[in-house]
């Protein structure tokens, strides 16, 4: 049975991440499935909507089907620590997903690409896939990025409350894990996509904190 909290065993999660080398044959095989001619788009759903680190010419809100975002990768050095992970969000199979479309510069470098398969892929968490996007009456193929199950920081299915109380008490390299969660249900709002469970989910977890706050106060 999987733990709540996932792998904690260093050694695997040091395993699992890949080198350089590794980093650089997985873009080039991702590149190499593409025409070089057509534009590349990248398809956003979590931090990469108010965070693309990736200059771009175009933006639109698009749906994939076939996958869904979801809460259910631990985070362990970006959002939360191995003693108290934080979640982040990846795609599972089934159902469809609203985000972000972004077409990038005709003069994107490889490096910056790179610099995005760094944040994306260093720790074995995703695996990148390249799907259709319908962006109003426009089909284009976007690159984005599914979970890897077989990873050790797959949390699979969450009890809501254990949802809520890791991101209201994770933080790590990069901030807190409910600041990613207010972030991302923000950047959603400012463009008219309606996600109910994250909108929920931000609900309970700034509730939890105003909570946690006013206990505080009161003792």
């Amino acid at each position: 049975m999987r733990s709540p909290l996932g792998c904690h065993d260093p050694a695997r999660l040091e395993a699992e991440r890949l080198s350089v080398e590794a980093l650089d044959r997985s873009l080039d095989a991702v590149l190499a499935g593409r025409d070089a001619r057509e534009p590349l788009w990248i398809f956003g759903y979590g931090s990469l909507m108010w965070n693309p680190g990736l200059a771009f010419v175009a933006k639109r809100v698009g749906t994939i089907y076939g996958f869904h975002r979801n809460f259910c990768l631990w985070s362990r050095i970006n959002r939360g620590t191995p003693e108290r992970p934080g979640l982040v969000l990846t795609l599972e199979r089934g159902g469809s997903c609203r985000g972000l479309a972004f077409r990038l510069t005709g003069s994107t470098s490889r490096e910056e690409l790179r610099e995005l398969w760094r944040r994306e892929m260093s720790l074995g968490s995703y695996h990148p896939r390249w799907l259709e996007c319908h962006a109003g009456a426009e089909r284009v193929q976007v690159l984005t990025f599914i979970v890897n199950r077989a990873c050790s920081g797959y949390a699979g299915k969450l009890p809501m409350e254990v949802m809520v109380q890791a991101m209201a008490t994770a933080r790590g390299k990069y901030g807190s894990s409910a600041e990613y969660l207010f972030q991302t249900q923000a950047a959603l709002e400012s463009h008219g996509i309606l996600d109910a469970r994250i909108k929920r989910l931000a609900e309970r977890v700034k509730r939890h904190l105003a909570d946690a706050g006013s206990s505080r106060i009161t003792r």
